[in-house]
């Protein structure tokens, strides 16, 4: 470390760089799809606790998965918003960690609860008979608790790496928040060690989980297509295609962030990315959930109907 090196205690945040009236265009439409966002995976969380007929395993990993959309946008979106309307971009090194660490935290355990949803979808479908024995409560929360460890221990692995690392400049971090790859560009130390390690995390919460999710899934369309009745294969499809279409949105940009090698040219489409997995997933979450399945469709109505009844 040289003597004529700072230490920064304070980072800013680039941002896309736009006009000031493009900006504030932004922040209003981003307010308002971050605000459907909490609107929407509150309304399954208030669906799913209200109706008793969707207190099952895969309704409880499904309310499992809105909080976790929920923290995921709250984490990232207000600050951003922030930045938007403000010119002044700046986050404390502090924050910023936790960020990082929060981040993390939501991104892995999703990427587990997503594998224990389709671990539920494939006893379902492969072992009807045996469903409720092997997806029993106990089970269920075990699944769940594991999922939140997993996720918290390798968040905290990576807050610690990256605590460690010297920070003097410079002070711009170009990214909408606090990304770790990002944050890591700007550390004055080799940081060889926090590279391996997001590499071995990519593959155990993004490799492994997607590849016992294929099979799983290969298994399960053998399955479907054995059924003989047209309104089961039907029903079946239904429920899982709105499960594959979150596994591919989620695990898809997550692997092109964080496997794919970086470039500069990358740099611009990796916010894109971000934004994308920050704010829209979170949104489009409960529409693929509440669209394509009938159990919740019918408890809306259902509670729209208690409703207009007082």
């Amino acid at each position: 470390m040289g003597s004529n090196q700072s230490w920064v205690t304070e980072f800013i945040l680039v941002g896309f760089q736009l006009p000031a009236d493009v900006e504030l265009f932004l922040f209003w439409v981003f307010s308002l799809l971050y605000i459907f966002s909490l609107l929407a995976n509150g309304m399954i969380l208030g669906l799913i606790c209200l109706d008793i007929k969707l207190h099952t395993p895969m309704y409880f990993f499904l309310s499992h998965l809105s909080v976790i959309d929920i923290s995921y946008a709250s984490n990232n979106v207000p600050k951003m918003l922030a930045n938007l309307a403000n010119q002044k971009r700046t986050i404390s090194f502090g924050p910023c960690v936790i960020q990082v660490f929060l981040y993390l935290t939501f991104a892995a355990t999703e990427c587990l609860i997503l594998v224990v949803m389709s671990y539920d979808r494939y006893v379902a479908i492969c072992h009807p008979l045996r469903y409720t024995i092997i997806m029993n409560w106990r089970v269920c929360t075990v699944l769940a608790i594991a999922s939140w460890a997993c996720g918290f221990i390798l968040a905290i692995v990576h807050a610690i790496l990256l605590l460690r690392l010297p920070f003097c400049g410079p002070l711009k971090v170009n990214h909408l928040f606090c990304e770790i790859l990002s944050v890591l560009k700007l550390a004055c130390a080799d940081t060889w060690i926090n590279q391996v390690v997001i590499l071995a995390a990519s593959v155990f919460v993004l490799v492994g989980p997607l590849f016992f999710m294929l099979v799983s899934y290969m298994r399960i369309i053998c399955t479907i297509l054995k059924i003989r009745s047209r309104e089961g294969r039907r029903k079946a499809f239904s429920t899982c295609s709105s499960h594959l279409c979150v596994v591919g949105l989620f695990f898809g940009i997550a692997m092109v962030v964080y496997m794919v090698p970086d470039s500069k040219q990358r740099e611009e489409q990796e916010k894109m990315l971000s934004l994308f997995h920050s704010l829209f997933n979170p949104m489009l979450n409960p529409l693929i959930y509440s669209l394509r399945n009938a159990q919740v469709k019918d408890a809306f109505y259902k509670a729209l109907q208690r409703k207009r009844a007082r």
